[in-house]
């Protein structure tokens, strides 16, 4: 059965509050199975599926002025894209800035239009590379703060097809010391610390949001 419509939300990197952020949203999709899709809620997968699935990759650089404004460097990487004829990745207003296409393969135009980047013809097996400051880093006060990504999630009317996230932070350990991060480490959900680096790879359905909290040494 062919789905009518499909809508992928790829949302990083915004308040948990705010749920609006990074969107993919797609229409007249040739797809897996509907019979796949899950239903429930945030549930992490042990095996990756058979087929490639959409993997979303971050690299998130926190610096000295970071504490200060709350931007952040991003860069952003899209792997095995649904193929749609039209699509877009749109971010929230004011929370980001100097958004720009790095790369684009097997997209016929990628094009930035205010906060968003417009796509057309995506092919099968396309990669999207993007890069931008983001306001995404919080001063919570009395020397703490955290940086919130999420939520993550492909979507298909109520339920969700399994998509991949990796994040890769990079923080001054001279000024940060990493608290806690939410989810921790378990089955499908690989957590990697070391002081200024905290590495995050999954496998997952549903929607994923990420709580990462530091404090002042």
């Amino acid at each position: 059965m062919k789905p009518v419509a499909l809508l992928s939300l790829l949302t990083l990197m915004l308040p948990v509050a705010l749920t609006a952020g990074s969107t993919v949203a797609a229409t007249d999709l040739s797809f897996e199975s509907a019979a796949l899709v899950n239903e429930g809620s945030l549930h992490f997968l042990e095996t990756a599926p058979a087929k490639p699935v959409h993997h979303h990759q971050n690299r998130i650089v926190i610096d000295a002025n970071s504490l200060e404004s709350g931007w952040v460097s991003l860069s952003q990487c899209h792997d095995h894209l649904d193929a749609v004829p039209l699509a877009q990745i749109t971010f929230r207003e004011g929370f980001v800035r100097n958004l720009r296409v790095d790369s684009a393969v097997r997209i016929e135009e990628a094009r930035i239009e205010g906060a968003s980047v417009q796509l057309r013809n995506v092919e099968p097996g396309a990669t999207l590379c993007l890069s931008a400051q983001t306001r995404a880093f919080h001063d919570t006060g009395n020397g703490y703060y955290n940086l919130t990504n999420g939520p993550y999630m492909r979507k298909f009317l109520d339920g969700y097809y399994p998509m991949q996230v990796t994040l890769d932070i990079r923080y001054p350990a001279e000024l940060l010391k990493l608290i806690d991060v939410t989810p921790p480490s378990q089955p499908g959900f690989a957590l990697d610390e070391r002081p200024g680096l905290i590495r995050v790879y999954t496998t997952f359905e549903g929607e994923l949001q990420t709580l990462i909290q530091f404090e002042k040494p």
